[in-house]
């Protein structure tokens, strides 16, 4: 049977092309299908400057203007935002299929994004990290816990 676990990544209006080439080498160290943006700062800047794995030439990055609307079959949405009633990323399960939703480095996810997606998690720290850095870590914490998943070990 095929594997049922599958992440891509959601970018809201992302600041920089540093941003996005940090996103996209995460991508290809975590196994992500697929990143998706949207907004026009990246546009104008486009030159994946810190993609030094060029992992974009393996990882489609699409340009759309609705996030909600490329969510894949069967994939849940999860928000990535410190707000109030959010779950703790350590305490938390990850969906077999997920996207993730990140906002950008210097914004919030708005509450209009936050409405669609299913889950909303935030990483405790003492302040708020840059982009890269978060997605590095959730990615690497739904690796850590391996199967634990909401389906469990088995498939």
């Amino acid at each position: 049977m095929a594997n049922k676990r599958y992440s891509c990544i959601g970018l809201y209006n992302p600041k920089s092309p540093e941003n996005v080439g940090s996103v996209m080498r995460a991508a290809g160290c975590y196994n992500v299908a697929s990143v998706f943006y949207t907004g026009k700062r990246y546009e104008r800047a486009r030159d994946f400057v810190t993609d030094t794995k060029k992992v974009h030439q393996d990882i489609p990055l699409i340009g759309i203007d609705d996030l909600k609307k490329i969510i894949p079959l069967g994939c849940i949405p999860v928000a990535v935002e410190m707000v109030e009633g959010a779950r703790s990323l350590p305490e938390y399960t990850h969906p077999d299929r997920a996207i993730y939703i990140f906002g950008p480095e210097d914004g919030s996810l708005g509450k209009d994004v936050l409405e669609w997606c299913e889950d909303v998690i935030y990483i405790p720290t003492n302040g708020c990290m840059n982009l890269a850095a978060t997605v590095n870590v959730v990615l690497y914490d739904r690796l850590a816990k391996g199967n634990n998943t909401r389906s469990g070990p088995k498939f």
